[in-house]
């Protein structure tokens, strides 16, 4: 009776472990970031095409950023469950924005690491890793971030 039991509620445990690992994750994540993002609060980021007193610009550079990031096996499965239906795919939004924070904070390190204090004429590039790959699996997403890092003069 009891290995009975055990074989009906495997099938139904998987998910709820799935999930209770994304979620932990993902809010471990969002931590992480919100540290990064208070310590790179100093960089001025803009997505302006003109620099403001340029005259003043010592040193510019390309700098970027770029992350590929998934969801987990669980929002997967409800992500393809909505699709079905029809409605807002919120794993796919939040998945979205961790990615472009992340991406960003990645930008924003190889700026600090040359000194610039400012980043100017920020775009994000986005591509669909799942469809590029004609894989199933997870939801993968890959930005990219790029954007003009100014050293300004003294």
């Amino acid at each position: 009776m009891d290995y009975e039991l055990l074989i009906f509620l495997i099938p139904w445990m998987l998910p709820i472990l799935w999930s209770g690992i994304g979620y932990m994750t993902e809010k471990s994540h969002l931590r992480r970031l919100a540290v990064r993002e208070a310590a790179a609060a100093d960089i001025v980021v803009t997505n302006l095409k003109t620099i403001v007193r340029p005259e003043t610009v010592r040193q510019s550079q390309l700098v970027t950023g770029n992350v590929v990031i998934a969801t987990d096996y669980f929002k997967t499965l409800v992500t393809t469950l909505r699709n079905l239906v029809g409605g807002e795919m919120k794993a796919a939004q939040r998945l979205m924005l961790r990615a472009r924070r992340e991406a960003l904070l990645r930008l924003l390190d190889e700026a600090r690491a040359m000194g610039a204090t400012e980043v100017w004429n920020l775009r994000y590039q986005f591509c669909n890793v799942q469809q590029m790959s004609g894989n199933k699996g997870a939801i993968s997403v890959e930005i990219y971030a790029y954007g003009t890092a100014v050293v300004r003069e003294a």
